[in-house]
């Protein structure tokens, strides 16, 4: 017969926080480190969008004013993430029994909307313009010296996402790009994307400026502000997709899933496992569901008491919200790690 149980959310008893999931995780989840990330790549855009935005005044350049375009939409998306990190930090209430991590995703899909319309709408729009009704440009030298400028900040918040990203997929034994895919964490996610955009953005728009300058045609320079609107359309896709899908719940990854298989049967409670289902509840939470098989054959009462115990072991886990554990039915066949 199986005993339903109650959701128990962390800190609940006095047992000591273990990791039963096997996945070592920081106290914060991350969240110290993604908001770093997120600060130095608000201060980097704001810096490059002040001086692309004079650029593109002075030399009348159209890849320089959808690299402006670019980078102010950066930056208002940085703004987004900011606000999604400190909305989901928010403890659990009797309102939300499972906390606020997912309002990282709603706000992380606002900055890649973002993206979509102020960056690349701006963009193509702007080249298709200048294809219209071409205008010269002129003082290439301050285009060149600003997009240098430009590239040198793009990198130096580039290098902090990818050492952030690099460091947590190697922890899960991933390559670089699925990690970035795969990872709860939006905020690493969308600054990554957008950096390595903003960085490619910048060599497209040098070379349409250094085509224009040797042509004297604005034909190179407008279709340069066009791909550069391209690519940005391209990033926000993928970033919307993803938050897209782990808002209307995704499942843990098969990694973790079976890292938490493993680790529940190393418990000495815990006989076999047939039910297991991790949803992703925000950057790095996780709420479990599963049904176990006891050691020994406790009766009712006994039973409801270890089950209640493995409950508060998993939900002291950093990065679990809650869990709740019911028995196993006798025909329900075990799950392999």
């Amino acid at each position: 017969m199986c005993y339903p149980r109650r959701m128990t959310k962390p800190g609940a008893g006095d047992e000591p926080a273990v990791d039963v999931l096997g996945v070592p995780r920081a106290a914060d989840g991350g969240r110290g480190e993604s908001t770093l990330t997120v600060v130095v790549a608000f201060a980097a855009n704001v810096l490059i969008a002040v001086a692309k935005t004079f650029a593109a005044v002075v030399t009348g350049a159209a890849s320089m004013l959808a690299e402006a375009a670019h980078s102010w939409a950066d930056a208002g998306n940085e703004v987004f993430l900011l606000v999604a990190q400190r909305r989901s930090a928010k403890p659990p209430d009797p309102s939300h029994p499972l906390g606020y991590g997912r309002e990282v995703y709603v706000w992380s899909l606002f900055a890649a909307i973002g993206l979509f319309a102020v960056g690349a709408g701006v963009s193509i729009t702007h080249g298709i313009q200048e294809l219209v009704h071409p205008e010269p440009a002129s003082d290439f030298g301050v285009a060149y010296a600003v997009l240098g400028v430009a590239f040198v900040l793009e990198g130096v918040s580039f290098v902090q996402a990818s050492r952030q990203a690099r460091r947590a997929a190697a922890r899960r034994d991933r390559d670089l790009l699925e990690h970035l895919l795969e990872t709860s964490d939006p905020t690493v996610r969308a600054v990554f994307f957008e950096d390595a955009a903003a960085l490619v953005g910048i060599v497209i728009a040098t070379a349409g400026i250094a085509a224009h300058q040797i042509t004297g045609s604005a034909v190179p320079d407008a279709v340069g502000s066009i791909l550069v609107g391209v690519l940005l359309a391209v990033v926000a896709f993928v970033l919307i997709d993803r938050n897209r899908r782990f808002l209307v719940g995704e499942a843990g990854s098969p990694e973790l899933h079976a890292a938490a298989v493993r680790a529940l049967l190393t418990l000495p409670e815990v006989a076999r496992v047939t039910q297991l289902r991790l949803a992703v509840v925000g950057a790095g939470q996780v709420f479990l569901t599963g049904a176990v098989d006891l050691a020994g054959e406790p009766g009712e009462t006994e039973a409801s008491h270890v089950l209640a115990s493995l409950e508060r072991r998993i939900a002291a886990t950093p990065g679990v919200v809650g869990a709740v554990l019911s028995l196993s039915e006798p025909e329900e066949p075990s799950l392999e790690p």
